[in-house]
């Protein structure tokens, strides 16, 4: 076998992994490059897409999934296999995605038209329609089901439970195994189960977006305490409380907290609002996946019914009107699009508002700049004052930390011959290979895009 590194190097985005043997080709994840690398999606990949056999999906997260439509629009007519639940998801994630470049588009020909630019039409990256075409081509397999690809390789998911329907992909020719973590799980999230322990791989590509950080240790905070206060503070301010959420996992995590503060009287009957078709969609599913999370399917439906789901844009303009105190959860995660944008117009210079993050904020996202103190964000082209108190929990994240990814590494009864490190920012990955090589002197490498290694 063979692997090539076509995004996800020294970078949280864009994962796409090419594997090779004999005349098979393989991608494994098919995703989109955000933030300040995003104008990379654009650029063509260094392969036809006609060439490559079938797509394996580790989860449903857009940089994992969002570059598919294109992908199938360039000549992919393989399969793409994954979960049942990944497969539900992908199509929602896709949809939305869809539609935000669609809009993206549309608002920026309006601009030219305005200003006299006369350019050619600004053009989305792929459409609904494109997505629909793409959905075609998902075949959804069971976890610890082995299949094979064209008689010589042989491949399974097993559940990762980094979000529901996430999965470690692992494959082999016969002689050599190759494992991808995928996003690899925070063993304490408040409603995913423990990733579970692997034993044995060749190789392994591994994520390593946390591999520089704590998350901060049991005892040292309680987040739905934290959450509680930050409520408290903003509430007794006369204020509203936007939180930007992924749509996936994070969303139904701050839901699920909410409703046990609410159950234990800890926080005062407020309006909350979920501001995100994405979400809401999402929400649904997790009732529906019951048995890939720890919430009780017998209060499931309540859970996720302490807030208002607003599904229309005229829904969601009027939530900026309502009569403070309030909660506010939208998308998305890392503010660079959907719907918080236009809340955070609306309430980031109120001194009485406050901006929760919950979750990573890769750099050149709006969320970065805001996490890291700019004192003015542009929104759709203007300019707004930063006046809002600016807060963050660290412990909602989905991702281990880089104690956590150790631990897990402990339970391999034999080294890995070579453990590639990716889905990390460079500091993040170059500090998580320098712990692995320490603890366990196994071999660490942090590839650059279009590295290739033979695997043997």
């Amino acid at each position: 076998m063979k692997i090539t590194f076509l995004g996800a190097t020294q970078e949280v985005t864009g994962s796409k992994y090419l594997v090779e043997h004999e005349d098979i080709k393989i991608l494994v994840d098919c995703g989109l490059f955000q933030g300040n690398i995003s104008k990379r999606n654009w650029d063509p990949l260094p392969l036809d897409p006609k060439s490559i056999n079938a797509i394996i999906l580790t989860h449903a997260h857009l940089d994992h999934t969002g570059y598919i439509p294109l992908f199938v629009k360039n000549g992919f007519s393989g399969t793409i296999y994954c979960s049942p639940a990944t497969a539900a998801m992908s199509a929602i994630v896709l949809t939305d995605s869809a539609s935000l470049q669609e809009e993206s588009a549309r608002r920026m020909n309006e601009m030219n038209e305005r200003s006299d630019h006369h350019k050619a039409p600004v053009l989305p990256l792929y459409t609904r329609q494109d997505v629909q075409h793409s959905l075609g081509y998902f075949k959804a397999m069971d976890y610890d089901t082995e299949f094979t690809i064209e008689k010589s390789l042989r491949f399974k998911l097993v559940a990762s439970h980094h979000i529901i329907g996430a999965s470690f992909v692992i494959i082999s020719d016969g002689k050599t195994t190759l494992t991808f973590s995928g996003d690899l799980g925070n063993p304490n999230q408040l409603i995913m189960k423990s990733p579970p322990p692997l034993h044995h791989t060749d190789f392994l590509v591994l994520e390593s977006t946390y591999g520089n950080r704590l998350h901060e240790q049991e005892g040292d905070s309680d987040p739905l305490e934290e959450l509680g206060k930050i409520i408290h503070q903003t509430v007794k301010k006369g204020g509203v409380l936007i939180i930007p959420a992924f749509a996936i996992a994070r969303t139904q995590q701050i839901l699920y907290a909410l409703y046990q503060l609410k159950q234990r009287k800890a926080i005062p009957s407020i309006p909350i609002f979920l501001d995100s078709p994405m979400a809401i969609r999402i929400t649904d599913l997790f009732c529906e996946f019951s048995n890939e999370h720890t919430i009780p399917k017998s209060i499931c439906k309540d859970v996720f019914t302490i807030a208002k789901f607003e599904r229309t844009v005229e829904e969601s303009k009027q939530i900026d009107h309502v009569n403070p105190p309030a909660i506010i959860i939208a998308g998305s995660g890392m503010a660079d699009g959907g719907r918080v944008l236009y809340h955070l117009q609306h309430f980031i210079a109120g001194h009485k508002n406050t901006v929760l993050f919950v979750g990573f904020q890769a750099q050149g996202t709006l969320g970065h700049a805001i996490l890291r103190g700019d004192k003015e964000i542009k929104i759709h082209g203007n300019v707004y004052p930063v006046h809002a108190d600016i807060k963050s929990i660290n412990h909602l994240s989905a991702h281990a930390d880089y104690n956590e990814i150790l631990q897990w590494l402990s339970n391999f009864k034999q080294a890995p011959k070579k453990v590639f490190l990716t889905h990390g920012e460079l500091e993040s990955a170059e500090s998580l290979k320098d712990k692995i090589e320490k603890r366990f002197g196994w071999p660490v490498v942090v590839p650059h895009y279009l590295d290739s290694f033979a695997l043997d």
